[in-house]
């Protein structure tokens, strides 16, 4: 008779999720899942709060590209900053001032006084904090879990974010039909308190550092060299190119989803929040394969497989107009968008090394979540011109045929021995430190 594996915690946890079993990043995760089930609040509550003031998906496009134009225009200024101060540190400053931004924004929408400006304001302001705090939290996720357990600890920071994408969504839309939307805001403020106790309780050791920068001159020079580090290395360049082309063109979902619900399914600010759902339930079945698959390595397949599994399945949902149909498609979007994102990220993680990894990670960044004003704006645009179901249609085949021309791309850099699709990334030794 054929055995299974024991499904008792102290057997589950070592075979699929070793790196629960490292104290400081079991912590951190704890601490983060509850942090962003509130952002995800959040995110549904402002979307919707927007359409209700202004009932525009290009104005709607236009607060998504300012709350991620720091991280388009900045990047390459963060990384340099990233690997020089300890990221426990950066984490928990930019922590709290998440924190009270969220709260601001829950007390001018409670008391009446938010505007479209001033959305547009904080927007901003988020998008500052979060051009340092997201490559950081990415970097700091090695530290946490050594490099043997990477991509295990990659996955499973995918999961916690999209549990949270499946109940934040969920709660908000619920929240915003039966008390309004700025409590969706106050529970996302009180959320960072547990990632803020998390950090407290870690326990990281020493970072390694880069040199010291005292002048403008030094960052550039910095970011410069960490450009070149990557344009010298195809096996990782070739990944980030793959994210930002489907970023921009594809992973719009701030746009697409809840202009798609409103004006082509007819539904409600609760039906929105479930389609968002739908796209959270995917995600985590995609990040939990990943982890219980995880000593295996990142592989090609997962990233490019990915992302042409994301552009057909948005490019689906587009031609149909069935509530229950859009459920199972952005089931397939949210399971395809987290198998080629934690493989891209595991796989540049593990092939860089320790004193450029933060630099990398702030490119990271950029391809994935900075190009979204270009992104929003141009999503915004299609579908006050087209509407939200050829928009998504037209963005899905573009982003097919850029994925199948990077398949082409990688195949032959596979030839030469440098990893295309099917190919599994080790991780390397780790280098002695200075």
């Amino acid at each position: 008779m054929r055995s299974f594996p024991s499904l008792a915690p102290s057997r589950l946890i070592p075979t699929y999720f070793p790196s629960l079993g490292e104290r400081n990043f079991r912590i951190f995760w704890i601490g983060q899942a509850f942090s962003l089930t509130g952002t995800w609040m959040q995110n549904v509550g402002q979307a919707w709060l927007v359409l209700e003031l202004t009932g525009s998906p290009t104005k709607l496009g236009v607060v998504s590209a300012m709350q991620f134009l720091p991280m388009m225009l900045l990047s390459l200024f963060a990384g340099p900053f990233i690997d020089r101060f300890p990221k426990r540190r950066i984490i928990l400053i930019t922590q709290t001032v998440l924190m009270f931004l969220a709260l601001a924004l829950a007390t001018l929408t409670a008391t009446g006084l938010i505007s479209y400006p001033i959305i547009l304001v904080m927007a901003f302001l988020l998008g500052l904090v979060n051009l340092v705090d997201n490559p950081t939290r990415q970097a700091f996720i090695i530290e946490l879990s050594g490099r043997e357990h990477l991509m295990n600890a990659v996955s499973l920071n995918s999961a916690a974010f999209n549990l949270a994408r499946i109940v934040g969504p969920a709660v908000a839309g619920l929240l915003m039909e039966a008390i309004g939307i700025a409590p969706c805001f106050y529970l996302n403020a009180a959320s960072f308190l547990a990632v803020i106790g998390a950090l407290l309780l870690v326990d990281a050791g020493k970072s390694a550092r880069g040199p010291a920068i005292s002048s403008f001159k030094e960052v550039l020079a910095s970011s410069r060299e960490g450009l070149s580090y990557i344009a010298g290395r195809r096996e990782i360049m070739l990944p980030l190119v793959l994210l930002s082309i489907i970023s921009t063109l594809v992973i719009n979902y701030n746009v697409f989803v809840p202009t798609f619900a409103k004006s082509a399914l007819g539904r409600s600010a609760s039906g929105y929040g479930f389609l968002m759902t739908a796209i959270g339930i995917g995600s985590v079945i995609a990040a939990l394969s990943l982890a219980a698959r995880s000593r295996r390595g990142p592989s090609s397949l997962r990233l490019y497989g990915g992302a042409v599994a994301l552009s057909l399945a948005m490019a689906a949902t587009g031609l149909q107009r069935s509530y229950a149909l859009s459920i199972g498609l952005l089931v397939v979007v949210g399971f395809s968008t987290i198998s080629m994102s934690a493989s891209a990220n595991a796989r540049i993680q593990l092939l860089a090394d320790d004193a450029h990894r933060g630099r990398v990670m702030s490119v990271y960044s950029l391809v994935f979540g900075g190009v979204t004003p270009i992104g929003a704006l141009y999503a915004g645009a299609l579908v006050d011109r087209a509407g939200p179901g050829v928009a998504m249609t037209v963005s899905g085949i573009a982003g097919l045929a850029a994925a199948l021309v990077l398949i082409v791309l990688a195949r032959r850099k596979a030839v030469a021995g440098t990893g295309g699709p099917g190919r599994v990334v080790r991780a390397p030794p780790a280098q002695p430190q200075a």
